[in-house]
């Protein structure tokens, strides 16, 4: 009872009793209320709609990036010279390495009325985004020399994933030397077929055009079988140069090569070569055949 008593008196001890009893308030009690206004927010719950939102922090500004002064300081410990070698290993093991490669795709014998010969290869320098590209091609008959070579040299730049942009000049060595101006594209296409597109301007005043596609059917783990064709075409007729307007000539191949190793493979195949139009003319009065199925025989090799 005591105890009961001593609450009561504390929580009435802020009240002024002399003050005239609040009306609505408690009977007995002067000047407080018990009953709190309608319209007043409660103090533990929830906060009202109408409340204002809280202000943002405010974020410091960030300060500047320092300006670099130009010297690394782990030339202070380990020296200059020893540094700039690290970083440019560094830069290499990260991409920027300069490589170099190559490639034999023909160099084989035509069997057949004479007999004959062929090749084509390419080798370049560079990264994995620039490079230059030094392409050689052509073929001839036994006794009657060279009938067609050339010598490309190419800017390439990696245009997408699976594509190179080249540009550069082309030197036709045989039947009559001439100089182009080149710029192919060299594209992977689904289901991995090389493709190869390119259109030249050549000093004599020629458009010529050439498209390229070859692929990969693997037999076995080391036999491989290689279709390939390959079309050219000329805007003009050129005596000179032994060409005809429109599709000049085409070459259908079919090798089948053995992996003696994955750089290295010998192969044995059909290729099949046909002036057409106006070229088949020319070479008809130069005295070679314009249409010629042969078997050859040859090797293939990158590096």
């Amino acid at each position: 009872m005591i105890a009961a008593a001593l609450a009561l008196a504390a929580g009435l001890s802020g009240a002024n009793l002399d003050a005239p009893e609040a009306p609505g308030g408690t009977p007995g009690m002067r000047g407080a209320s018990v009953t709190a206004p309608a319209s007043a927010p409660s103090v533990r719950g929830p906060t009202p709609e109408w409340a204002p939102a809280p202000a943002p922090a405010l974020v410091p500004a960030p300060a500047p990036a320092p300006v670099w002064s130009g010297v690394y300081e782990a030339d202070e410990t380990y020296g200059a010279a020893s540094m700039a070698m690290a970083r440019t290993m560094m830069r290499q093991d990260m991409g920027g390495q300069i490589l170099s490669g190559g490639s034999i795709d023909l160099l084989e014998y035509q069997a057949g009325a004479g007999g004959g010969y062929r090749w084509e290869g390419e080798t370049w320098i560079g990264g994995d985004l620039d490079r230059f590209v030094l392409h050689t091609e052509g073929e001839g008959a036994s006794g009657e020399g060279l009938q067609t070579g050339e010598l490309d040299g190419f800017f390439s730049r990696a245009v997408g994933p699976y594509a190179d942009l080249q540009l550069g000049l082309r030197q036709d060595l045989a039947p009559v030397g001439r100089s182009s101006l080149a710029a192919q594209i060299q594209t992977l296409t689904p289901y991995g077929v090389d493709l190869t597109g390119g259109l030249y301007v050549s000093t004599l005043g020629e458009a010529l055009a050439r498209v390229e596609a070859s692929t990969a059917w693997f037999v076995t783990r080391r036999l491989e079988l290689r279709p390939r064709v390959e079309l050219n075409f000329a805007a003009q007729s050129t005596p000179a140069t032994l060409t005809g307007r429109g599709l000049s000539d085409a070459e259908l191949g079919l090798r089948l090569l053995y992996d003696i190793q994955r750089s290295f493979a010998p192969y044995v195949g059909v290729s099949w070569d046909r002036r057409v139009g106006v070229t088949a003319t020319y070479w008809r009065a130069r005295g070679w055949s314009p249409s010629e199925a042969r078997f050859v025989t040859g090797l293939a090799a990158f590096f």
